[in-house]
């Protein structure tokens, strides 16, 4: 037999080998496409077709009213049959108040949008781009926190444990935030505010089979959404600069594993000032200097009188505390933390003659900087903090 060319075999062995048609959509087939589309964007995020109910946000009234629409129409239906994976164009019809004499415009109209006129059939009406849909949903399904003076005191700390280092930021990676981690009492940065997720529902199984459960998630900005965790999560991987805020947690301060930005070996050390300053000399006893160096504390101090976090005058060493792998921005983090309400407000000024204001003297005595050492040790120090009025550690 003469060779064959590929074409000729596959039509001996009976293969349509007619090239395929592709037909062309008409405008009104891609206005069609491009509004299903939206609709299953939405089902994909909430777990479930859109409703109708002043109680409902814009964009899921305007779904629903498409929805019904397409669901209407024998032509609609026939060219989104191999898009409808979800059989929503299938789906039980919808309640008797429902307004499905309405078109887009028209509901549009009706609450309270103009719509842009458009002459050009061609042009597709509401499909806008992906990046101001989700802006507008994410506005509109959040609102007003009534209850975020509650909130206020809390967010404000997380705040402070991220400046003073006692917590961190992490990039989201897509998919490396689980449904599992967004949780009650987890903290993240979205659109440029800082998330506390409050509460969350028992789980349930969405009419699509998937598990899921509901937010309550209050920002920064005073307001609040009530938020499923898949599109909570969809948030995440959509804003480039989302971050995780990690738990407070003493660990891992100290251990075998070194980290990036560890020390082979560090010591805490606490100092006394012998300055001549007069509140400094009344209470020299109670007023102490406690920091975290990866050298030897008498050549950390060996330049003290010529340097102003040391108050520009020689120090004595009370005691010192040697430590192995330590994450030093971490540690100095949660002690600051622990210390705050005994931080002292003393300045020196530079050799400049610009006035420095020291972050590590504290009004503590002695005692409980021992203490403070010892929650340190066993990981329990971001369970405290030290009260003044009582002179000792408080849970918090």
């Amino acid at each position: 037999m003469a060779d064959l060319s590929d074409l000729e075999l596959l039509s001996e062995l009976g293969v349509d080998t007619a090239p395929e048609v592709k037909r062309a959509l008409t405008p009104r087939q891609e206005r069609v496409i491009a509004g299903f589309e939206d609709i299953q964007r939405f089902v994909a995020e909430h777990g479930r077709a859109p409703q109708h109910g002043d109680d409902r946000d814009i964009f899921e009234r305007l779904y629903a009213v498409r929805l019904d629409q397409l669901r209407k129409q024998p032509e609609c239906r026939e060219i989104l049959a191999d898009l409808d994976s979800d059989g929503l164009l299938d789906a039980s019809p919808v309640t008797q108040d429902a307004p499905t004499d309405l078109a887009d415009d028209a509901l549009l109209k009706e609450l309270g949008i103009e719509a842009d006129p458009v002459s050009d059939i061609s042009q597709l009406r509401h499909v806008t781009s992906r990046a101001e849909k989700r802006a507008a949903e994410e506005i509109a399904n959040r609102e007003k926190c009534e209850d975020f003076e509650a909130f206020k005191p809390l967010i404000e700390a997380v705040q402070a444990d991220l400046a003073s280092g006692a917590r961190v930021t992490k990039p989201i990676v897509q998919t490396e935030v689980t449904l599992a981690e967004i949780h009650p009492g987890g903290f993240f940065i979205v659109g440029g505010q800082l998330a506390y997720i409050v509460d969350a529902t028992e789980e349930f199984v969405t009419q699509y089979e998937r598990k899921d459960r509901r937010l309550r998630v209050i920002y920064d900005n005073a307001t609040e959404s009530n938020v499923l965790a898949r599109s909570f999560q969809k948030a995440l991987y959509r804003d480039e600069t989302s971050r995780r805020i990690t738990e407070l947690s003493a660990g891992p301060l100290f251990g075998n594993a070194a980290e990036d930005d560890d020390l082979g070996s560090g010591t805490i050390y606490v100092l006394r000032s012998r300055s001549s300053h007069p509140y400094v000399a009344e209470h020299r006893e109670l007023i102490h200097k406690i920091g975290v160096t990866g050298q030897a504390v008498e050549a950390r101090i060996a330049n003290a009188v010529n340097d102003p976090t040391f108050l520009l005058a020689d120090v004595d060493v009370v005691a010192t505390y040697k430590l192995y792998n330590i994450n030093r921005t971490r540690l100095e983090g949660l002690i600051h933390r622990a210390l705050a309400a005994a931080q002292l407000d003393l300045s020196a000024d530079d050799r400049f003659g610009k006035a420095v204001q020291p972050r590590e003297w504290f009004l503590v005595p002695f005692p409980m900087i021992d203490e403070l050492v010892d929650k340190i040790s066993d990981g329990t120090i971001t369970q405290f903090r030290y009260d003044p009025a009582c002179a000792n550690f408080v849970e918090m």
